[in-house]
Formats: structure tokens, sequence, C-alpha cells
């Protein structure tokens, strides 16, 4: 469940290619309104509830990408309401996933999760509240095996809840704000800062998680190696 250093620069790379191509002109994410308000209308009260749907699937099983659903909510429901509709989404997928490993137990997630398995929860109550909460804020940490790891540590269900929801709400207003201006055809100036500003401060962050992540993989078999040597 947890991104490789190759796919997170592929995906990097794919993505600040696709946002040149599209800020040079090369290509247009330009959305039929027609289209996107006549789909509203036919779906009815079962729009809001395949956005919940999709988003709850997306945060349970990894490898469907949750960021399309965001921009599709926002671009068929609007700024608030879109976001609302995701935010209820991710977290239902996060308090099922929580509760999954919690019925699992720690072997079951520790076989699916490997070393990410304490994903650094450790310390009170408090604490714990405050890394689930800080890495809800993190886009390069995976939010479905931060669910899953909280879901085996001591962390209580109450306090889980209140931070991921408290975690989720910018990301997912960010996110329904890009798809309904680009449904609008305003995607302009305070989008682009927006988006600037998120890559200044995210890149830096990868760049240093990923780095720690090369060391700890060094450091992996030197420990190995003093542990065999004492055995």
């Amino acid at each position: 469940m947890s991104l490789g250093k190759g796919t997170v620069l592929v995906v990097g790379a794919i993505l600040g290619l696709g946002l040149l191509g599209w800020a040079a002109g090369w290509w247009s994410f330009d959305l039929d309104r027609a289209a996107v308000e006549a789909w509203v209308a036919r779906a009815g009260p079962w729009g809001p509830l395949a956005i919940v749907a999709l988003m709850t699937a997306a945060v349970v099983a990894s490898p469907i990408p949750s960021a399309p659903v965001a921009l599709a909510s926002g671009a068929a429901f609007g700024h608030y309401a879109g976001t609302v509709y995701v935010a209820v989404g991710a977290e239902t997928g996060a308090l099922v996933a929580f509760l999954i490993a919690r019925g699992l137990g720690r072997g079951t997630v520790e076989r699916l999760l490997g070393d990410k398995a304490d994903h650094g929860l450790l310390g009170s109550q408090n604490a714990l509240t405050l890394t689930v909460f800080a890495s809800r804020l993190l886009p390069f940490v995976s939010f479905d095996a931060m669910s899953y790891a909280a879901g085996v540590s001591r962390l209580q269900f109450w306090r889980f809840a209140l931070a991921t929801m408290a975690g989720i709400l910018p990301a997912s207003f960010v996110l329904a704000h890009f798809g309904s201006a680009a449904m609008a055809g305003t995607f302009g100036g305070a989008e682009w800062i927006a988006l600037g500003l998120g890559l200044v401060t995210g890149l830096p962050l990868l760049l240093l998680a990923l780095r720690r992540g090369a060391a700890s993989r060094k450091d992996s078999p030197r420990k190995d190696t003093a542990a065999a040597e004492g055995s």
C-alpha cells in the first residue's frame, strides 16, 4: 500500500508534464457544463451517494485514485457541496479501514503494510491524535496506510475520527474548488498561486521523505548484520 520512490517520481513527472502542457496550451481540460449539469439532473440523489461511495472505496482499496473523484465532485456539485461529499466519503473510508485493521489485528496488518504498520503512531493519546491530523495534511503520506496503521495502535476511535475529519477538509476543499473552477472555465491566478504554493511546500517535504526512506533502507542491512553477529 506504500508507494516506492520510483513510482512517486514517475507520477510526479507525469503530473508536472501535464500541468506544463496545460499552461502552454497544448491541450485543454475544458469541461462541458451542459453535459455535467445533465448528468447531475439524471443522477438525482444517487449522484452525491456515488461520490461518497467512490471516495470510500478509494481509501479502503489503495489502487483506486481519489483525486479524480474529488475533482469530479467539485465539477458536478460546486465548491461547497463537492467538498462535503468528498470529505464524507474520505472520512467514511478512513473509519472503515480503521475498523478493519482493528478487527484483523496487528499480525495481518503488518503482513499487508510491512514496516509501515506503526507509521510513527507511538506515544500518548494526544500525540497519536496530532500524528494522524498532521499526516492528513501531507500529500505524500499514504492516507489508507495511516488509517490501517492507526487501527492497530492505541488511538481511540473518536480521536481518530476527529483528527481525520479536521485534516482532510483543506485538501477536500482545494480539490473540489479546482474541479469547480475548471468546469466554470475560471481557473485563473488564484488557482495557480495555490498550486504553486502547494508545489513549493510539498516538493521539499517529499524529497525529505524520500531521503529518509533511502537512509532507513541503508541502515536496515547493518542492523540485520549486527543482530546476526550477536546471535
